[in-house]
């Protein structure tokens, strides 16, 4: 991998995270457009670079997370299925699922079907709740179950916790933001895991392709995500599930 690859990555990773159309999917057929092997290194590079992302939300609701510390317990219980189900798997999806991608290819087909036929039938509920901080534990539970589906590359975790969240009663907003910072104890854990399991195998040179798409990605995740907030003002996700949808119809001609 090369730092101008290792850039490129870097932006797919921060633009795609909080938008519903899957990261890992993106990461995943760029690399294949790149032509970079899908070794250990790239499977943890895509991984750890989610740092970058953590750290833009981190920076955009700070001070929302500082004066309302009651929405904390509930985002933990959110995160804890996650949490569960990921360290029970870790290996697997890492052996087996991350890097396939044909199965990113039709996590993404199904699930950009699923984002419209939702949005037609269901969409957003005009009496909604518009208070995250009136998320009850069983309603942060049930998301954290939606959460964990994204473990399959390719489903979007955003997207997962959005429809969950909207099927649960909740506004379009509140969940956006609920599901931004949901991400940061899931993707912290996610990278940690990773870190633990495989820092003492990475090299010098490696570590500065790190930090290369650590910063890019931040960057990026920032951009997206003042970008979507401001887009589903108007908007509902259907444009995301016709995109998701073209982008796996195009890889499955080209591939």
């Amino acid at each position: 991998m090369t730092f101008l690859q290792s850039g490129i990555l870097g932006l797919v990773e921060g633009f795609t995270e909080f938008l519903p159309i899957s990261s890992t999917a993106h990461l995943i057929l760029a690399s294949a457009v790149l032509k970079i092997a899908q070794t250990d290194f790239l499977k943890s590079f895509e991984i750890i670079i989610q740092l970058g992302a953590i750290l833009a939300i981190v920076v955009y609701y700070w001070k929302f997370l500082w004066h309302h510390k009651k929405i904390w317990p509930t985002l933990l219980v959110a995160f804890l299925p996650t949490a569960v189900i990921g360290l029970a798997v870790h290996s697997l999806v890492k052996k087996y699922l991350l890097g396939n991608t044909s199965v990113a290819l039709w996590s993404l087909l199904i699930g950009g079907i699923v984002l419209i036929v939702f949005e037609v039938w269901h969409g957003e509920k005009k009496d909604g709740t518009s208070d995250i901080e009136k998320i009850t534990y069983k309603q942060a539970l049930c998301l954290g179950l939606f959460q964990s589906i994204a473990i399959i590359p390719g489903v979007s975790r955003s997207a997962a916790t959005i429809v969950g969240g909207m099927l649960l009663g909740f506004r379009r907003r509140a969940i956006v933001d609920f599901s931004f910072m949901l991400a940061i104890p899931t993707m912290a854990a996610a990278t940690a895991l990773d870190l633990v399991k495989s820092a003492g195998t990475f090299s010098l040179a490696q570590a500065d392709l790190l930090a290369v798409g650590f910063v890019v990605s931040f960057a990026a995740a920032l951009f997206s995500v003042v970008w979507l907030l401001r887009y589903i003002r108007s908007h509902s996700f259907v444009s995301f599930g016709v995109y998701r949808i073209l982008l796996a119809l195009c890889f499955f001609i080209v591939r």
